[in-house]
């Protein structure tokens, strides 16, 4: 009792210190702005910000109203790099030949493994990693062309489906080219697809070919009787376990990659595919599945040009020779189109992976180097869970070093993003505070690509300001080939995705139910509606769906998307609800329970999160799944004295404590009482009953 009142009394005065010293930082920082701003005026003429005229991201067209139909306007497009290319294949031979011997796609070596066990007693494998070998586009071009004969002479032909279930890697995009080149439509599905989608997809999608990886062999060899369509398989080894594969039937094929370039080599050159047109479907992507069986996606080669050429508008600052690290899955859209956009300009490509990005990242040993440490990237891609992941370890970090250096990293931000608001830069501050955080992920960051989810607000604002690099953030779906819309790099906003992208149309229309409405003010607000050369062919035999989704209407094919938005004066665009997401409580009141768990999520105890809510109820529930240090310090506080997370979350007094806590966060983020969770459950991670198992194993 006595250690427990002494601890909060220690954090009470720890509190008042770093209080006091923050009002010292904010007298300090105010006579060095009285000193020092002169010299900046003259540096960044501040004056050119504001006496800008109002950039308008889009328009609508000729006779419509403010809420659409919308087009982009205020872009410049390069003429040389798609004129003439309506093709996957068009576009990447005119790459392939302007930039043949300029380096383009990377990969590291991996050349051991090691295990090391944490403090807490977990297992962790690290991977031993040389440096990045680079291939040329020239050299990339070449084993396109041998693995495009090798699958002819397998006996895939034009317009029959091929599979590709594998992670993201070199090889994956390789295959893919070799595909388009052939007009082969490409199948792909998630590598973390259970077995029950994994069977639906191969036999709805009648797959007789199948590129996989190594490590998914058991998995893809285990629901073989279930696909009797599949008669051969191509597997990329692994990098480092050099045991066999696994056996599989004598009626499989069984194919090392490696040994395709071989096989296209000596391939019948008179054994050719055929070349594709703009209608020619490119991709057939199904969906993670995470709402029951799931559906396939038609995406044309003209969807994907499309969506490049929007892409390419929006990435102005990047030119030839600038690096892009990639390691979202190849099997979203968003990815695909993100390193095809990269490969239309000639940049290079290094592949990763979440476990090897940093110097920190779970698979990296201690002082082995991240690929962004040497990779330096100038893009990257994220989704809102990563950069949610960045803002609380950097958070975290600073509160390990005690209150004051939190109170002094919290000034710091808000003092940066005081003073960029108004046209200025902060480089003393960039210097000695910012730029660790921004070596974290190379130091040559030029955007930082956001997609795929709702990113709060402040998360964008955080890590716009840490990392001193602008965020993008983008609207669209599978059925949009990714694209609907994209910020420019011109709108210093957070919380926006932007106007429609180049080609594209985006409209409003109301629904009712929930009472938003085209009519709204002081902006128009309601269901989103894409239109465009982006949009999709439709779902892959399922004409039901595709005709509730995929409505005609004078002359344009638009596609309901169930998401809602408001349409901004600049002709921006902001999601503020889904239409799924939508509960409607006890006494009538509608909550979207995206918008509750996106704000919810940037809170330093919740790691993931659920949120539920039901017409039974008058409130929400919540299961969190805890980041472990800030479940720790919970515990330290109170006086707990397990470390065993399963145990914590079932503690009644940790429960009490991070209920208030995460209530606390929810009036932070002005969600209104209606939308805060007032009971919280705590779910210990399933690895944590698995990993003293496996550390007996190890040994």
């Amino acid at each position: 009792m006595y250690s427990l009142f002494f601890v909060k009394m220690m954090t009470i005065l720890d509190s008042l210190a770093a209080t006091a010293t923050a009002v010292a930082f904010e007298s300090l920082s105010l006579v060095f702005d009285l000193c020092s701003l002169p010299l900046y005026a003259v540096i960044y003429q501040p004056w050119k910000l504001w006496t800008y005229k109002p950039i308008m991201y889009s328009k609508p067209l000729e006779g419509a109203p403010e809420w659409g139909p919308l087009v982009k306007t205020n872009y410049e497009i390069d003429p040389e790099l798609f004129s003439g290319c309506t093709t996957i294949d068009q576009l990447m031979r005119k790459v392939f030949v302007r930039f043949q011997h300029t380096k383009g796609f990377g990969t590291r070596q991996q050349f051991g493994e090691e295990f090391e066990t944490q403090p807490d007693g977990k297992v962790f494998k690290k991977k031993i990693l040389g440096e990045y070998d680079w291939m040329t586009y020239g050299e990339f071009e070449k084993k396109v062309e041998f693995v495009s004969r090798a699958l002819m002479s397998l006996g895939i032909r034009p317009r029959q489906n091929i599979c590709i279930l594998a992670e993201t890697r070199v090889e994956w995009m390789l295959t893919a080219q070799a595909c388009f080149r052939n007009n082969i439509p490409v199948v792909t599905l998630y590598p973390s697809l259970g077995k029950e989608g994994l069977i639906h997809g191969l036999n709805e999608a009648e797959v007789t070919h199948l590129i996989t990886s190594q490590d998914l062999l058991p998995k893809i060899i285990s629901v073989l009787l279930q696909v009797p369509s599949l008669t051969t398989i191509v597997y990329m080894e692994s990098a480092y376990d050099k045991a066999p594969p696994p056996t599989a039937p004598k009626e499989i094929r069984l194919i090392p990659f490696s040994q395709m370039e071989q096989i296209g080599a000596t391939a019948d050159p008179e054994l050719k595919g055929e070349k594709p047109t703009a209608d020619d479907h490119a991709i057939i992507m199904y969906t993670s599945g995470s709402t029951g069986i799931p559906k396939a996606v038609i995406i044309t080669h003209g969807n994907v040009v499309s969506v490049a050429k929007g892409f390419q508008i929006a990435l102005v600052p990047l030119v030839p020779n600038d690096t892009y690290i990639a390691y979202l899955p190849l099997a979203h859209i968003f990815e695909i189109s993100v390193e095809l956009t990269c490969i239309a300009k000639g940049m290079k490509i290094g592949y990763s992976s979440p476990l090897t990005i940093t110097d920190k990242s779970t698979a990296m040993p201690l002082g082995g180097k991240g690929d962004a440490t040497l990779l330096r990237p100038h893009l990257m891609c994220a989704v809102p869970l990563v950069l949610d992941r960045i803002r609380k370890n950097v958070l975290e970090n600073a509160s390990r070093k005690g209150a004051l250096f939190r109170r002094f990293l919290e000034f710091a931000i808000s003092y940066k993003l005081r003073w960029t608001k108004w046209g200025f830069n902060t480089p003393l501050l960039n210097r000695v505070v910012f730029s660790k955080t921004r070596a974290v992920i190379g130091g040559r960051m030029k955007v930082i690509c956001a997609g795929s989810a709702p990113l709060s607000a402040d998360t964008h604002a955080f890590i716009k300001v840490c990392i001193d690099c602008p965020i993008i953030q983008g609207y669209g779906l599978t059925e949009s080939t990714a694209g609907a819309t994209l910020m420019e790099l011109s709108d210093r906003s957070v919380g926006r995705v932007g106007p429609p992208i180049y080609g594209g149309y985006i409209k409003l229309i109301d629904w009712p139910q929930a009472h938003y409405h085209v009519t709204d003010k002081p902006y128009p607000r309601g269901e989103i509606l894409v239109a465009g050369n982006t949009v999709a062919v439709g779902y892959y035999k399922n004409d039901a769906l595709t005709r509730e989704v995929f409505v005609e209407e004078n002359g344009l094919r638009w596609l309901y998307t169930g998401d809602v938005g408001e349409v901004h004066p600049d002709g921006t665009i902001k999601i503020i609800d889904r239409k799924k997401d939508l509960v409607k409580l006890q006494f009538g009141e509608y909550v979207s329970l995206g918008k509750v768990e996106a704000e919810l999520k940037t809170c330093a105890l919740v790691e993931n999160i659920c949120v539920y809510g039901s017409s039974f109820h008058t409130y929400l529930v919540a299961l969190v799944l805890p980041n472990e240090l800030a479940l720790s310090q919970i515990a330290d506080q109170l006086g707990k004295t397990s470390r065993l997370v399963a145990e914590l979350c079932n503690d009644s007094d940790i429960v009490q404590a991070a209920t208030e806590l995460v209530i606390a966060h929810a009036k932070k983020c002005h969600l209104q009482k209606v939308e805060t969770p007032i009971k919280v459950k705590k779910k210990a991670p399933i690895r944590e009953s698995t990993d003293r198992k496996r550390k007996d194993n190890v040994k």
